[in-house]
């Protein structure tokens, strides 16, 4: 599986409509609404690093409302999160 860290920059008076039209694309599986440098943050991820481009250059980048991307791709996760929710499979609280 393959992650990728989208920046999004949006037309200002689009940033809820430019957010919900990147949440229904194939591949995107979270989008942030943020302070500082991006307006928008999504998460892609894919198993083949070819469907990158379908997902962000034909996708994304196509929204209406999107003036810019700045793709970060990960190497590799750190994340308690996953790791809580491995150790708590199956138990009950």
């Amino acid at each position: 599986m393959l992650t990728a860290i989208v920046l999004i920059d949006t037309e200002a008076d689009q940033i809820p409509e430019v957010a919900t039209q990147v949440t229904d694309l194939k591949g995107v599986s979270e989008v942030y609404s943020v302070t500082g440098k991006a307006d928008l943050v999504a998460m892609v991820r894919v198993r083949e690093h070819e469907e990158l481009a379908d997902v962000i250059a034909d996708g994304i980048s196509k929204v209406p409302g999107v003036v810019r991307t700045e793709t970060l791709i990960a190497f590799r996760t750190y994340s308690h999160v996953d790791l809580e929710q491995a150790f708590a499979l199956g138990l009950d609280d």
